[in-house]
């Protein structure tokens, strides 16, 4: 990033049984993300201190009530927390009630913040569904969490990986439901608020490739006519509106020809559809952006790892990656709303 802009990052420790506080202490402790922006955490500072043991690193905790509070310097890791809590009883590698409340509870201070302005955008550790299912939470994860939260209108989940930008039709649908969902109006609303976005990040006419959805696009209709009844017709309907809609582009194909930078995103049908490809290209890097908050909100694309945590052997690449790319999509939308 060339801009002298320094977005302020909340990092929230996701489920404090998992490998997020471990993750969260690598990534405080690195020299790209104290250049890239001015990173705190959400979290328990028992729970940060108990995994800084674990990797066996030396860190400086100061406590805050604010963002305006921190010291923002490497190797002091500035947290906000919330509660209280009896923190000393969450065990490693469990499925806890209590870690369920305090990973929401870590959710909802980023929202508060992210709603009030005091934050730019926000980075995720991973939490664990059944946990706070525990507690009552009925949003299936953290893209539905804060979009019902923040009361925006849609949530874009974006796949970020090397020169990939991939959104998702649907996410956690079956096969089945995934293609009757993939309609010619919902299709054609994905394509208008992906363009909306990348235009609110400074990508002038952004050229958004459509995936096919079946082999070969169904070549003409042997092979289903989901190309011919909704997706050319939202692709058509797109370009009448003024976008630089392409497609559909076969699957197969799609994202070979997406990696050189061809295409400013990529929208997939549905689930496995996008994240296969990103994940077979780089499984660390992958990170995932939602748009359509007030706020950038990005997150890891693993999950809670109980079975490896406490035992410090876990990896920080993806946190490091996610929060990076946060960083970045903050400044591009600062200096787009400087322009204005």
């Amino acid at each position: 990033m060339q801009s002298d802009f320094k977005p302020v990052m909340a990092i929230t420790m996701g489920d404090p049984a998992g490998i997020g506080p471990e993750i969260v202490v690598g990534t405080m402790l690195s020299q790209e993300i104290a250049d890239c922006c001015k990173p705190f955490v959400i979290g328990s500072a028992y729970i940060l201190q108990r995994a800084a043991d674990v990797l066996k690193k030396d860190i400086k905790i100061n406590k805050i009530s604010d963002p305006a509070e921190a010291k923002y310097e490497l190797g002091t890791i500035d947290i906000l927390e919330t509660g209280p809590y009896d923190d000393a009883s969450i065990e490693w590698g469990k499925v806890q009630k209590l870690a369920g409340q305090m990973a929401i509870d870590w959710i909802m201070k980023s929202i508060e913040l992210g709603m009030a302005g005091k934050v730019d955008a926000v980075s995720t550790s991973p939490i664990n569904k059944q946990a706070i299912k525990l507690i009552g939470v009925k949003e299936p994860g953290h893209t539905e969490i804060y979009q019902h939260a923040t009361h925006s209108p849609y949530a874009l989940t974006m796949f970020s990986c090397h020169k990939l930008r991939v959104f998702f039709v649907s996410r956690h649908l079956s096969l089945i439901d995934a293609v009757h969902f993939a309609t010619k109006d919902v299709v054609l609303d994905f394509i208008r608020n992906i363009n909306k976005e990348l235009k609110g990040v400074g990508i002038e006419r952004p050229v958004i490739a459509v995936a096919g959805i079946n082999p070969h696009n169904g070549d003409n209709g042997l092979f289903g006519r989901e190309e011919i009844d909704e997706i050319i017709p939202a692709v058509k309907a797109a370009q009448a509106e003024g976008i630089d809609a392409v497609g559909p582009i076969p699957a197969d194909s799609i994202f070979n020809i997406g990696k050189s930078g061809k295409f400013n995103a990529i929208l997939s049908m549905y689930h496995d559809q996008g994240h296969i490809a990103c994940k077979t290209l780089d499984f660390e890097k992958a990170v995932t952006i939602t748009w359509g908050l007030p706020f950038i909100r990005g997150s890891v694309d693993h999950g809670t790892a109980f079975d490896i945590a406490g035992k410090g052997i876990a990896n920080c690449v993806s946190l490091i990656e996610s929060t990076k790319v946060c960083a970045e999509y903050a400044v591009l939308k600062h200096e787009r709303s400087n322009k204005k």
